[in-house]
């Protein structure tokens, strides 16, 4: 039987592999998704064969298949009814429940482990998985909340100085304990560990700014990852082992990444600190030109390639299926119609791509930034909807400028660029956005959903 469940793990395992190599494009994305689901399948599967030959008692067996049973329900259900805004919430709290299992986990085996047989490594895997799934599930929480609004940043000192203080602890009374110069017990330092760790996600998440949350949700699950793998070593479970170290490994490459791509160290993030500057220029000194929706409409009959650059406004004005009308009326015309992204667009990683997705707009006419750049100066017109700092020429012009040196999409290099926006509000950098003042760019205020109905009902009369 064991050899079964060894071959049925390794299986597992390259099914997770072959995910995530599918997973790194995004028209094979739902494909790679699907295997390493079945990997996931198959890896269950042999945990309760396992269970059997082991002679677990057939109520904690019923226990494990109630809570999986009411687990996919309550996930099928959260996950078909949520609004695409609010994907990163549900990526959140998803996130949050995996950190809460591997605390739990830690919990229970503290409880039955036998010090005097066992070796000390175990201990130290136990205490480690306990207090990265603790980090995790609180911190995960917090940044649920500070998605939905619920919960502001809170950068005092005290703040800081708190979460720091926690961190000191939690190197410093494991240190202690195993030295044996902390005289309690082993589930008394194991509870300890815990609430402290539980503190400490909720201290770490709260001074970072909302929109850094896409690096803050990486990191999570990056840690979450690490979590899981560290019950794996616990449970010498080769499955978790190894998801847990494609997730830990994935997640942390990600946040790298897309600090980069905001030209920001992950300390700064962590910090919850943007570059101060008095170096702006204020909406009142640009050359701020409004358009028309029958002005747009004119000029998109007569163009040959138009680029659409996507932000979170668009997910919040609910206008991707409309793009997607737009993009096959522009098509029928003869007019090439591509989507630019930025790696940090919207709210999580991938945001943007799994929004336009919905509106079955094919990943063929999906750019990466890089790509789009080098095709700017050939675009009549680009449609900025819902995307500030991403677009902002200061963070190539401007040394003083919280952006300056952020990776950018160079809309301003296009022939002609129309920005949707609701008002002259800021982006999370806090600066105005100097391309709204150039001699190229024109402004239609409004909501983006509105705006785009509009423009696909006056196209389809001419």
């Amino acid at each position: 039987m064991n050899v079964f469940v060894e071959i049925g793990y390794l299986i597992a395992t390259v099914s997770f592999l072959g995910g995530l190599k599918f997973m790194s494009s995004p028209k094979n994305a739902k494909l790679g998704n699907s295997i390493a689901a079945a990997g996931m399948i198959i890896a269950v599967v042999c945990t309760f064969l396992l269970l059997k030959s082991n002679e677990i008692p057939t109520p904690n067996v019923v226990i494990i298949l109630v809570a999986i049973a009411l687990g996919t329900l309550l996930g099928k259900r959260m996950a078909s009814k949520v609004e695409m805004t609010a994907m990163p919430q549900l990526v959140s709290l998803f996130n949050a429940t995996g950190g809460g299992c591997a605390l739990i986990l830690g919990i229970i085996e503290a409880q039955q482990i036998n010090l005097s047989t066992s070796f000390i490594g175990i201990q130290i895997l136990l205490l480690l998985s306990l207090t990265t799934g603790a980090i995790a599930a609180t911190g995960s929480i917090v940044a649920y909340r500070k998605l939905a609004g619920k919960t502001k940043d809170n950068r005092k000192a005290i703040t800081v100085i708190g979460s720091r203080t926690l961190l000191v602890l939690i190197f410093i009374i494991p240190t202690l304990y195993f030295l044996g110069l902390l005289p309690i017990s082993f589930e008394i330092f194991i509870f300890t560990i815990a609430f402290i760790s539980l503190a400490y996600g909720i201290l770490f998440v709260l001074p970072i700014g909302g929109a850094d949350m896409p690096v803050v949700i990486s990191l999570l699950n990056s840690i979450t990852g690490v979590a899981t793998a560290l019950s794996g070593f616990v449970y010498g479970n080769k499955a978790m082992i190894a998801g847990g170290i494609f997730v830990g490994a994935a997640g942390i490459i990600l946040t790298l990444l897309m600090c980069k791509a905001m030209n920001r160290s992950l300390l700064k993030v962590l910090a919850g600190k943007f570059k101060k500057t008095t170096l702006s220029t204020t909406s009142e000194e640009q050359n701020i030109k409004s358009i028309s929706i029958s002005e747009i409409t004119m000029q998109l009959s007569f163009a040959n390639k138009i680029a659409i650059v996507p932000g979170y406004g668009l997910a919040v004005a609910q206008g991707q299926h409309l793009c997607g009308q737009l993009q096959k009326l522009l098509e029928s015309r003869g007019v090439q119609v591509d989507f630019i992204i930025h790696p940090v667009a919207g709210r999580m990683p991938g945001h943007m791509n799994v929004l336009l997705a919905e509106a079955n707009i094919d990943y063929d006419h999906l750019k990466e930034m890089d790509e789009g750049n080098e095709l700017m100066k050939h675009y009549d017109m680009v449609l900025v909807i819902g995307a500030n700092d991403v677009v902002n020429p200061a963070a190539e012009t401007k040394p003083d400028s919280p952006v300056y040196g952020m990776p950018i999409i160079k809309t301003h290099e296009s022939k002609k660029v129309v920005v949707m926006k609701r008002g002259m509000s800021t982006g999370y950098a806090g600066v105005s956005n100097d391309l709204f003042g150039m001699d190229n760019c024109n402004l239609l205020f409004g909501d983006a959903k509105d705006s785009l109905q509009e423009i696909i009902n006056q196209l389809k009369l001419i």
